[in-house]
């Protein structure tokens, strides 16, 4: 395992908090332990939000909308940025050094890249483990991609239309 330094997590019908915590506290207990490892999370478009569509809408535009446009602070739209603005959120980023340290380990890609591409991956990757955070899909989500679209974001790189 000592080999292994880079962990992918699939983020396809995953639940943003229950995947943003998980990775988290991965990260913090790798370099706790002396062996960071680094995680790349794939398919960040296609994470969901609980809740009904209009009042997860309602609940991101008020985030969106909170201050200041030039003087922030500013909210992200694309997915790949609200999953990783998600996850440092869940670390002790403003008060702690490993923290810090624990999200430059972190990558966020929309879709997936063709190195990623399959159940092959490459030498020292491996598949994370999710098993504690699989659900079965909720009755009423919210992608992570119409969500960026419903903030304004550019939605070509993710969708075909």
């Amino acid at each position: 395992m000592d080999s292994t330094s880079t962990l992918v997590f699939d983020a396809k019908d995953q639940v943003l908090g229950r995947l943003a915590s998980h990775v988290a506290s991965t990260l913090l207990v790798t370099r706790r332990e002396g062996n960071p490892k680094k995680v790349i999370i794939i398919n960040a478009e296609n994470a969901i939000v609980t809740g009904s569509k209009d009042r997860v809408l309602a609940d991101y535009d008020q985030k969106y909308k909170l201050n200041h446009p030039r003087k922030g602070p500013f909210f992200p739209r694309m997915p790949d940025m609200i999953l990783k603005r998600t996850v440092r959120g869940m670390l002790p980023y403003q008060k702690k050094s490993s923290g810090r340290q624990a999200f430059k380990d972190l990558r966020v890609m929309i879709g997936t890249p063709s190195n990623l591409v399959g159940e092959d991956l490459p030498e020292g990757h491996e598949w994370g483990d999710t098993t504690k955070i699989d659900r079965p899909l909720p009755d009423s989500f919210v992608r992570l991609g119409d969500i960026s679209k419903h903030l304004g974001a550019k939605t070509s790189r993710w969708s075909d239309a």
